[in-house]
């Protein structure tokens, strides 16, 4: 059984350029945001005070367990990030899995640095939403 032309073109083509700058966009905000969240990580490990503990809140863990939460989603996203230069396979499903849990870190660090976990939030959703355009996971 052979293949039309258009079967076999369609099988030739490569990733859309749309779709190659969306994942190159989505890796170097994967790095900056994953080094954003390192060095907030970083801070609430090397600095208790620096952030304002709020009070009676559900989610109140201590600093030092949000500097580690940070950290350690950072540190991901930045792996994940260079991931996507590569045009690794795994790294977009990683990327979307880890700027999904860095953006969930983020909503519940609101009550304590509202606007840079408002700002990371966004950029994360971004993050997914570059992901997530057609042609981004090539088969």
């Amino acid at each position: 059984m052979s293949t039309t032309g258009r079967e076999s073109r369609q099988a030739e083509q490569s990733i859309s350029p749309w779709a190659a700058s969306g994942i190159t966009f989505a890796a170097t905000m994967g790095v900056l945001v994953g080094t954003f969240q390192i060095l907030e990580g970083l801070v609430a490990l090397f600095n208790d005070d620096f952030y304002i503990v709020a009070r009676n809140y559900t989610f109140d863990l201590d600093i030092s367990a949000w500097g580690w939460i940070h950290l350690i989603v950072g540190a991901v996203m930045v792996l994940v990030g260079f991931g996507l230069f590569a045009r690794a396979a795994w790294a977009v499903i990683g990327g979307l899995a880890v700027a999904m849990l860095g953006a969930l870190a983020n909503f519940f660090f609101i009550p304590y640095y509202p606007i840079w976990a408002l700002l990371l939030i966004a950029l994360n959703l971004w993050i997914i939403w570059s992901l997530t355009r057609p042609g981004a996971i090539q088969t």
